[in-house]
């Protein structure tokens, strides 16, 4: 089973275990799950820590990759095609690619975001 963390869950599921909830820390821990995470999600927190939104640096997403066994999804045209058919549930551009994502590679979102399950068809596990 695939799995596709969203950046908040990655930089809990790194950073701050204890914030995951008890079916994505078994999900996680899931010894036969490919867990992933989107290169978008690099931006995104790339982005923010520019800002000064976000204390999460290059060395921690480097880390956090490792320790965590993750694969990293590059993020393809097919992948952004689906965002035409996307309905306007969620306004931040990261979260809804991601979602586009998952929704192409008809894998399941770990996310804490209520609002990812507004999207028909979207598996999330939280």
């Amino acid at each position: 089973m695939r799995l596709l963390l969203d950046t908040v869950t990655f930089i809990w599921a790194y950073d701050a275990p204890v914030r995951l909830s008890g079916p994505a820390m078994s999900a996680l821990a899931n010894p036969k799950a490919a867990r992933e995470i989107s290169a978008l999600s690099f931006s995104e927190i790339a982005i923010k820590q520019a800002l000064g939104k976000l204390t999460f640096l290059k060395r921690d997403v480097l880390d956090g990759v490792a320790d965590l066994r993750l694969r990293v999804l590059p993020y393809t045209a097919e992948h952004a095609l689906h965002l035409f058919d996307l309905p306007p549930h969620h306004s931040d551009p990261f979260d809804r690619q991601i979602i586009a994502q998952a929704l192409a590679e008809d894998i399941p979102v770990v996310t804490a975001d209520r609002v990812f399950g507004l999207y028909a068809g979207l598996k999330i596990i939280w």
